[in-house]
């Protein structure tokens, strides 16, 4: 007869599978890096301040450094010019990584619909969240924080892992 580590140890000791700690982990401690350039980076600022308290959610470490961080929250105008360096930092980003699409501009190009504006960033990076708003009010940023945490409990580290490997198999360089 198997007997499972709670019968032997009772409360004492907690048995999880590691993907579902490490996600419980990633869920209660997002690092955020803003990638702001116009009225919604301000309406940002908002949200990490006193009143709308992010850090309730476990997103108050906002970094200003790309590789410290696993969520990217693009906030505004993005111009064609800009579109490299966005492309840039997105791939410095550890994975797994998250991007948040922050108000109509960097949704859909907002109302410039001129030859120097992108109609959405979802042309340079893949985007997981879209929030709609000129600009979105802090309930949704943290609604979009939300689902992303929901996101997040998906992930698998040994999947990853496999997926990675598989991916260097296929390299004809190795």
């Amino acid at each position: 007869m198997a007997v499972g580590a709670e019968a032997i140890f009772g409360d004492s000791v907690v048995t999880t599978r590691l993907d579902e700690a490490i996600n419980w982990a990633r869920e209660s401690s997002m690092w955020p890096y803003i990638f702001g350039t116009a009225c919604c980076a301000i309406e940002f600022m908002s949200v990490a301040s006193s009143k709308y308290d992010i850090s309730r959610f476990g997103a108050e470490v906002v970094r200003f450094v790309p590789k410290q961080a696993d969520l990217m929250i693009v906030a505004g105008t993005i111009t064609y010019k800009q579109a490299p360096v966005l492309k840039m930092i997105y791939d410095q980003i550890c994975e797994p990584k998250w991007v948040i699409s922050m108000g109509a501009c960097a949704c859909s190009g907002g109302f410039y619909d001129n030859y120097t504006t992108m109609q959405g960033i979802d042309q340079i990076i893949p985007v997981d969240i879209y929030l709609a708003g000129c600009p979105p009010r802090p309930e949704a940023i943290l609604d979009g924080l939300m689902a992303v945490q929901k996101m997040s409990k998906n992930e698998s580290i040994l999947k990853d892992r496999v997926k990675n490997f598989k991916g260097l198999l296929d390299d004809p360089k190795i």
